[in-house]
């Protein structure tokens, strides 16, 4: 009998991948259809597959939730703050993209994403994990 490759004697954080899409002076936000955080806003994104890059999975999940198709997302930062998500220990990378003139900006919510919508980000609702703070550093090094 072979063991499964997978499987360690401690326990594994798991990982996942957020995806930060601007266009002029707005973000990309869905709105979760699930726990945790059911009905609040948060960039659209989701765990990794074992088959699949951070960047593939960042882009993957960016098409099942909001129907944008764009590849050439940009790594930003990795957030691994121990209890930032009350499922379990989840680390997180996060991407972005600044679509130009000419790139669809047509989102619809997919997957288990409620809505998908534009939002201002100067005028950000309450959001999902530490999207806020991600946002936040992410606006700042954007400048």
């Amino acid at each position: 009998m072979t063991e499964n490759k997978y499987c360690y004697k401690y326990p594994r954080p798991a990982y996942s991948t957020d995806a930060a899409i601007f266009y002029n002076s707005k973000i990309l936000l869905i709105k979760r259809g699930h726990y945790p955080f059911e009905g609040l806003w948060a960039l659209p994104g989701g765990f990794m597959d074992m088959d699949e890059t951070p960047e593939h999975a960042a882009s993957r999940e960016l098409e099942e939730e909001t129907g944008l198709i764009i590849k050439n997302l940009i790594q930003f930062r990795t957030y691994g703050t121990i209890d930032r998500d009350p499922r379990h220990r989840t680390i997180t990378t996060v991407f972005y993209h600044q679509l130009n003139d000419g790139e669809s900006n047509i989102v619809q919510a997919g997957d288990d994403a409620a809505e998908a919508q534009w939002y201002d980000i100067n005028d950000l609702p309450n959001l999902a994990f530490d999207h806020n703070l991600v946002i936040k550093e992410l606006i700042e090094f954007l400048g």
